[in-house]
Formats: structure tokens, C-alpha cells, sequence
């Protein structure tokens, strides 16, 4: 009987017909709306950080897959870091808008202030989050409502293009919920996982789980 070798990582090369996940959270936005609770309001990127961060968007041109279809979620500020990468030579690709890639909705809480949001919540914010993961604004979603809507969108793109990578410019509580979903680890948890602006985590769907290759790789670092 063929030994199991457990699909070891072993060489710098991925394998080809591997059913991955190439997550990359959108571009830091403009300074203004860095001010407020912006959620799932559709705010700009910041045009200083677009120029200064040339050298990221090169780093993600030359490390991501070429033969991948690309999804960006609804918001434009996905759009605008795909568009960023593909013009720092990746070359232009069409992509999907993905709506189950979305950002947490933090509904009426929207367009707060930072300082206004905690004399909203009614638990305890999560120390590395706005709010803890129970937490469902009015309008709005919880964590646990954003995992299990990100989880049924990646196991729906991993069936539908089983084999492939796939190139996802998403946001930083979906990715955080991509991982809770690979992981099966409770939003909460979840949390506890940093994923700066254009930071890159790869997530494999193999027959047997999930597997997490890397999480919030800094291009070019």
C-alpha cells in the first residue's frame, strides 16, 4: 500500500489542479473615510497610497497565477486593487462580482465615528474588531452572519471551478471569514487573525479539507 504522504508542501511551486484560493484584501482607502465606520459603504481608495505602494502591486503581479479567473466583490474599492495589480503587469483580465465576498454590513452604524460605535454595541467589541462576532447591528450582519455567507460562496466557487486557482480581491472580515470557514474555527477565533491591506492568503480546498498555505503575506516583504 502507497504510503500517505499528506500532500506535503515541499518545493516553492504550488501543484497545478489544485482547487485554491488566491484571497487579497482590497488597497487602503482614502483618509476621510478612514475616519468612520465605513462597513459596506462603497469609499474610495486612497490615491497617495496607489502610487506609493507601486512595488506591492508589482510583488502581486509577478506571485499570482496567471491562468485564474479573478472575482472582486460589489464594492469598487476591490475593483480598483484588481485593476492596480493587473496594470503593475499581471496584463487586464475580466473578473466576477462575487457578492458573497462582501464585507461585514454594519447597517445603521455605517458612516459613525470611531468613538461614537462603542456606546452602540450591546457586547463587549472584540479587541482586534469593532464589534465582537454576536454582534448584529441594526440592519446589518454579525460575524457569524458574514462566515457563513463567505463559507457558502467559496465552497459554490470551489465546486464550480474544482482544479483551478482562483484570484479573490475581497475585504478584511471576509478573508478573516474564509479562514474561519478552511479552519472550522468559530468567528470569535477568527478574529484573532490579522489581514492588512493588500496582504495575501492562499486557502486550498482538497478532497479531504481544507488547508491554509499562507495568511496576510506582505507582497514584496
Amino acid at each position: 500500500m502507497a504510503q500517505n504522504h499528506g500532500h506535503f508542501l515541499d518545493a516553492p511551486q504550488l501543484p497545478a489542479g489544485t482547487t485554491r484560493f488566491w484571497l487579497i484584501r482590497h488597497a487602503l482607502v482614502e483618509e476621510n473615510a478612514r475616519l468612520r465606520v465605513y462597513g459596506t459603504e462603497d469609499v474610495p481608495l486612497c490615491p497617495e497610497s496607489l502610487v506609493a505602494q507601486r512595488p506591492m502591486y508589482e510583488a502581486l503581479a509577478r506571485r499570482l497565477p496567471q491562468a485564474a479567473p479573478w472575482f472582486v466583490s460589489p464594492l469598487s474599492r476591490t475593483a480598483q486593487t484588481a485593476r492596480a495589480i493587473q496594470q503593475a503587469g499581471y496584463g487586464a483580465r475580466d473578473w466576477t462580482v462575487e457578492p458573497g465576498i462582501m464585507e461585514q454590513a454594519l447597517g445603521a452604524w455605517q458612516g459613525l465615528e470611531h468613538a461614537e460605535l462603542p456606546h452602540r454595541l450591546t457586547l463587549p467589541a472584540h479587541v482586534f474588531w469593532s464589534t465582537s462576532a454576536s454582534e448584529r447591528p441594526p440592519g446589518g450582519e454579525s460575524m457569524l452572519d458574514v462566515c457563513a455567507r463567505v463559507g457558502e460562496a467559496l465552497d459554490r466557487l470551489a465546486d464550480a471551478h474544482d482544479g483551478q486557482d482562483m484570484v479573490v480581491v475581497s475585504h478584511g472580515g471576509a478573508i478573516r471569514a474564509a479562514l474561519a470557514h478552511a479552519l472550522r474555527i468559530h468567528a470569535e477565533t477568527a478574529l484573532h487573525f490579522s489581514i492588512q491591506n493588500l496582504s495575501l492568503t492562499i486557502l486550498e480546498r482538497l478532497p479531504e479539507a481544507w488547508r491554509v498555505v499562507t495568511v496576510n503575506e506582505l507582497p514584496g516583504m
